[in-house]
């Protein structure tokens, strides 16, 4: 399989994902403002809406859309839990989370990395950030992880989107058990693997 990525981007949660599962891949690096892969072609052949996460299976299809991505991987693997099994309440409950992740959080940093939003709507996504922050603070709760005591998908989208707060100045500090998921979640070593394969820090 290749994954088509950008660093720190939301396809790191795909990466990481494809390192817990432990499935053999390649990961191809996409320059988001022109849209070329390193050999200088149109990213857009391979994948005409232009973004990250694109996962090409080894038949040639090509999936998108991050949620359905984790999904799709961590059904590859179903020993390693990722995801709650099909028709499971479980898994109805991941795809709960994966949708607030990606509506309510992730679509809330997207104006804070424009250049061209104007202050006011900057302001309004950070106020939004804020509520929607305290919400996820609370799901977690007392929680090792998401749905409980083992790593999902949906910690591994929710640990990339939260690392983009030091990014735009989104404050944590009132968070502390969203801190303390992160530092738990950054010392897996799949996680660091998939982040020192794009050039993160770790």
């Amino acid at each position: 399989m290749k994954l088509y990525f950008a660093p720190a981007a939301c396809s790191l949660a795909s990466h990481i994902a494809l390192e817990e599962a432990g499935l053999k891949h390649e990961i191809i690096r996409v320059d988001l403002r022109s849209k070329t892969l390193p050999d200088g072609s149109d990213y857009r052949q391979i994948c005409p809406q232009g973004y990250v996460p694109a996962l090409q299976l080894k038949n040639g299809e090509l999936l998108t859309e991050g949620p359905a991505l984790l999904q799709y991987i961590a059904d590859q693997a179903p020993a390693t839990n990722l995801a709650p099994a099909n028709g499971s309440f479980g898994r109805y409950r991941l795809q709960s989370l994966l949708n607030f992740i990606a509506t309510e959080l992730h679509k809330n940093f997207s104006p804070l990395f424009d250049p061209t939003a104007a202050d006011v709507t900057k302001e309004a996504a950070r106020q939004r950030l804020s509520h929607r922050l305290s919400q996820t603070e609370a799901l977690l709760g007392a929680q090792n992880f998401l749905l409980g005591d083992y790593f999902t998908v949906a910690d591994a989208y929710l640990f990339t989107v939260l690392g983009w707060a030091r990014m735009v100045q989104v404050d944590l500090t009132p968070y502390a058990q969203l801190q303390q998921f992160q530092q738990r979640v950054l010392a897996r070593p799949a996680v660091q693997r998939a982040m020192l394969a794009e050039g993160l820090k770790v």
